[in-house]
């Protein structure tokens, strides 16, 4: 029985010294050292040995279990170390190689310009208004002096979605709105910014999804002057300080007077070239006085309170401040596009 110990432990090891992986050495493990391994089966046998043969050959059992685990844990541990070395050595990093710069995004041509103009009306004593895009048919033309069958609703044609319901064709029903919930009681200081819809052919100046941002002041005294010093200021704000505006009558149902207003071209100075066709001037938004009738239909007195309204394009007015050529540039998503207006780059 000795010998047979002695001879299983000679056995494991030399298995254990050319064990390849951690796999086999485990094997060996169970093979060895497990209940039904050599060892277990020459233990049985101890029943036939004699009373002081017992106790030595238990020890020797424990010793030759105790050098197979010594072994095993030993090849173990050289097998770890070298697959840690073998992972560091598959994934070296060459520090001295330069870093892959992250890509990061930036706010949209459009979203800059929408910022930059609430930002200065906020700073103007503005609040920023928004309204629902798919609107009452009274609130998007009857409230605003348009009623039903007035020929200026053919200057916006609309989608409608039932006889009362459309996309709304301009930001003007949240004018409307902001003004049914102030009961008519001044004063009123909005910009409303937004998308509108209008069944229009896309081409280089046309959309028939754009933007628009709306200005609305309501309050006792308040004259034609406040709104050409509102939109000068405006002006040399967003275009620069050398910038000159002008006003030409015009009509509008919800205005009276109503106004376009024309700044001087960036491009000439004033002298005329192709861009302002000749005239030295550009046309940039449209405004006038909020009509009596608008302000009644909203609760206002008209004799008491008086307002100006101004309505604008953001994309308009980021084609001419970044000499766009194409509105259409701003909707086709194209990286190459974009990545222009980065802050990054």
């Amino acid at each position: 029985m000795q010998e047979r110990l002695k001879e299983l432990q000679t056995e494991a090891l030399e298995k254990i010294s050319t064990a390849a992986d951690l796999k086999e050495l485990n094997d060996i493990r169970v093979s060895y050292l497990g209940k039904k391994g050599p060892i277990t089966e020459v233990l049985k046998g101890m029943g036939k040995l004699s009373a002081e043969e017992r106790p030595k050959m238990g020890a020797l059992a424990n010793e030759v279990r105790d050098s197979i685990a010594a072994g095993i844990e030993q090849k173990q541990k050289h097998h770890e170390e070298a697959a840690v070395k073998q992972k560091l050595a598959a994934e070296k990093i060459d520090v001295t190689l330069p870093g892959r710069p992250v890509k990061t995004g930036n706010h949209h041509p459009l979203t800059r310009i929408i910022e930059e103009i609430e930002d200065l009306f906020i700073g103007m004593g503005y609040t920023v208004a928004e309204g629902p895009e798919v609107e009452k048919d009274y609130y998007n033309f009857e409230a605003l002096n348009l009623p039903k069958g007035h020929p200026a609703r053919d200057m916006q044609d609309s989608f409608y979605i039932t006889e009362e319901i459309l996309l709304r064709t301009h930001t003007s029903p949240v004018q409307a709105r902001t003004m049914e919930k102030h009961e008519g009681k001044g004063p009123v200081k909005i910009i409303c910014p937004g998308k509108v819809y209008r069944r229009d052919n896309d081409d280089a100046t046309h959309s028939h999804q754009f933007m628009q941002i709306e200005g609305l002041v309501v309050d006792e005294n308040i004259r034609m002057t406040d709104l050409k010093g509102t939109l000068e200021v405006f002006a040399k704000k967003m275009f620069g300080d050398d910038r000159e505006i002008r006003l030409r009558p015009s009509f509008f149902p919800f205005t009276e007077p109503s106004v376009e207003m024309d700044i001087s071209c960036k491009i000439c100075g004033g002298k005329g070239c192709s861009v302002c066709k000749g005239t030295g001037w550009i046309e940039i938004l449209g405004a006038g006085m909020v009509h009596p009738n608008v302000l009644e239909m909203a609760g206002f007195d008209s004799k008491k309170y008086t307002g100006f309204a101004f309505g604008m394009g953001p994309e308009r007015i980021a084609m001419l401040k970044y000499g766009v050529d194409d509105i259409r540039h701003f909707y086709t998503n194209d990286v190459r596009f974009l990545k222009q207006f980065s802050i990054h780059e």
